[in-house]
């Protein structure tokens, strides 16, 4: 808590430079929503995004991400004006954890997901007209104790009067991370979103991570449909550069205080490494498990807006995420949004 707390006032010195309007959005996912507490068993995310702005107002680092991402050539970009698109900055702080399926032994038993913790920071740019965006996001991380995973969950399941899992002790050595996440968004749809009272609208997405905490390649889409739709839009789920602003470039203002919409999507994707599966890379620590290379995953949802509060809600259903795992995964995810 005392990291969000501190990423908040970051937040407010950023944000203190700029006056046009930004997001900050909470991500929660569990898989209690799903009736279980094992593997990938909780994440949480706050990000913040600023406004439109232009090149001239960056930083270093943000002028150092914008060069990234200005490399790739135009029928890459997807942008119709890659000279002058507009740009948003992103902050964020994300943690995720891993437990086995047995809380009670001291040690995770043969075949099931060791004790993993990680707890990254991100800096992220945004360029995007109005029909395409691409993301890059800069994440510096740990995993082991510093990642505070034991802490949270321990507290967490005090608070819920759950039983609390007796292996952290054994968990995955600390490792620090750097991992860089290229990402793009190009609109389903050829019309630009209307203020009609239904509507449906969507995006393709690939991203590309390198580095290692996570080296792998993703494909996949996510689509809305429903009433009064709003003009922010974004991953409903945790993950790298999942910011909820204006992801195309329309100008365009909620013309309803609200909204009501469902929301689906697929992704797949091929790993190359997991630190989260695979270990570490520089230091020697046996995880008992093998990753799968390939991963397919659905989810489903819905949200509700409120002029500039928004809560969304999705379920995923994933295939297996090594070996010995007897089945696939499911979890949900709550998000909360603000813009201000």
């Amino acid at each position: 808590m005392r990291i969000h707390f501190l990423l908040l006032g970051l937040i407010c010195c950023f944000d203190s430079a700029i006056s046009q309007e930004g997001s900050l959005t909470f991500q929660l996912d569990n898989d209690l929503f799903a009736n279980t507490d094992q593997d990938y068993t909780n994440g949480a995310r706050l990000s913040y995004i600023t406004g439109g702005r232009k090149a001239s107002d960056f930083t270093e680092m943000e002028s150092w991400l914008e060069s990234v991402q200005n490399r790739a050539p135009d029928v890459i970009t997807g942008l119709y004006a890659p000279e002058d698109p507009v740009y948003n900055y992103g902050l964020s702080i994300t943690q995720l954890m891993f437990t086995p399926t047995d809380f009670e032994p001291s040690e995770p038993p043969p075949g099931q997901h060791p004790y993993v913790g990680w707890l990254g920071f991100g800096f992220s740019l945004h360029a995007k007209d109005n029909n395409a965006t691409n993301s890059v996001e800069l994440s510096l991380g740990t995993t082991g104790k510093n990642a505070f995973a034991e802490v949270t969950q321990d507290f967490v399941h005090s608070v819920r009067n759950i039983e609390k899992f007796n292996g952290w002790d054994s968990q995955m050595p600390s490792e620090p991370t750097l991992n860089l996440f290229l990402t793009q968004k190009r609109r389903l749809f050829n019309d630009e979103p209307t203020d009609a009272f239904f509507g449906i609208d969507g995006f393709g997405e690939w991203r590309v991570a390198l580095g290692n905490f996570r080296t792998s390649l993703d494909i996949g889409f996510v689509s809305r449909v429903g009433f009064n739709l709003p003009v922010s839009f974004s991953d409903p789920r945790l993950g790298p550069t999942s910011y909820s602003h204006e992801i195309f470039d329309t100008q365009q203002t909620n013309t309803s205080n609200w909204s009501v919409y469902g929301l689906f999507g697929a992704r797949a994707s091929a790993i190359w490494h997991d630190i989260t599966i695979d270990g570490p890379l520089f230091r020697d620590f046996e995880m008992g498990i093998r990753k799968e290379g390939f991963l397919g995953e659905a989810y489903i949802g819905g949200a509700i807006r409120f002029k500039k509060w928004e809560l969304s809600y999705a379920h995923t259903f994933r295939t297996k995420e090594f070996k010995e795992q007897p089945k696939g995964v499911q979890f949900g995810s709550l998000a909360f949004r603000i813009r201000y």
